[in-house]
């Protein structure tokens, strides 16, 4: 695994420990959550989830190409 995966993955699990930790600070403190917590909230899953989804495409399509390849150069 590269740094730079590592670093990716790093933000990603610092922004959904983020998120959770603001939404139970305001349900603490003033008994709700705001509209920009909300969206604070939605916007750091969104890029989590594209940065664990578009490594996991990446893996796959890359394993497919490789599938395609084999077969082309091996007409069995």
């Amino acid at each position: 695994m590269s740094v730079k995966s590592k670093i990716q993955y790093a933000c990603a699990i610092l922004l959904i420990i983020s998120s959770i930790a603001l939404a139970f600070i305001q349900v603490f403190d003033i008994d709700t959550i705001a509209h920009g917590t909300l969206l604070y909230i939605a916007q750091a899953f969104l890029l989590a989830g594209s940065i664990f989804g578009l490594d996991y495409y990446i893996r796959k399509f890359d394993a497919f190409l490789d599938v395609q390849n084999h077969s082309k150069r091996n007409p069995q």
